[in-house]
């Protein structure tokens, strides 16, 4: 299935964005663009259960928080992305509020589809780095890889592996966990 767009003569905001009604369909404002999308595949699903259980179980050890899509990430005015994962501090629980998630987490995790891999790669990847967001990780099931960004380096990953490999991370200092736990 294809990503839907919304009406693409008008440059949406996060005003626009906040009249929609609730919905079950996973919905971003992206550039100014509405996008709609239909719910990820099983493959797709269970990696992110996985993968969630896993975090919990880091931030469970530092008092942090493991949420999962959707929920909205206000990036700027013309952003709000609904990345698969994303992990919270105990330093930065103020950013949660009613609607959503209002300022940089640490860790945002995007899992992948073959409508959205460009978007995940530049687009998103983009307005994670200037949002200050400090680690990004692109799983793609399809390839069963993983690249992790960290803020030192978005340019290339500075972690990539492929079917397997040990996982490690900057902002989850004893995170390790083979990938191929995932696929």
């Amino acid at each position: 299935m294809e990503t839907v767009k919304i009406d693409k003569t008008k440059d949406w905001t996060v005003d626009d964005y906040l009249l929609l009604e609730e919905t079950n369909t996973p919905c971003q404002l992206i550039n100014g663009e509405l996008i709609m999308s239909p719910a990820p595949n099983p493959q797709h699903q269970i990696i992110s259960s996985i993968l969630n259980d896993i975090l919990k179980l880091e931030a469970k050890k530092v008092g942090a928080l493991v949420l999962y899509a959707p929920v909205d990430l206000y990036i700027d005015k013309r952003n709000v992305f609904q990345p698969d994962l994303i992990f919270l501090s105990k330093e930065k629980r103020h950013f949660l509020t009613k609607r959503g998630i209002e300022g940089p987490p640490e860790l945002v995790v995007e899992i992948i589809s073959p409508s959205n891999g460009y978007t995940d790669r530049y687009e998103k990847k983009n307005a994670y780095q200037k949002f200050g967001i400090p680690e990004y990780w692109i799983l793609d099931p399809a390839n069963q890889t993983l690249e992790i960004y960290y803020s030192t380096e978005w340019v290339k990953p500075t972690l990539y592996l492929a079917g397997e490999g040990t996982v490690t991370s900057s902002v989850l200092k004893e995170l390790n966990f083979n990938l191929k736990d995932l696929f």
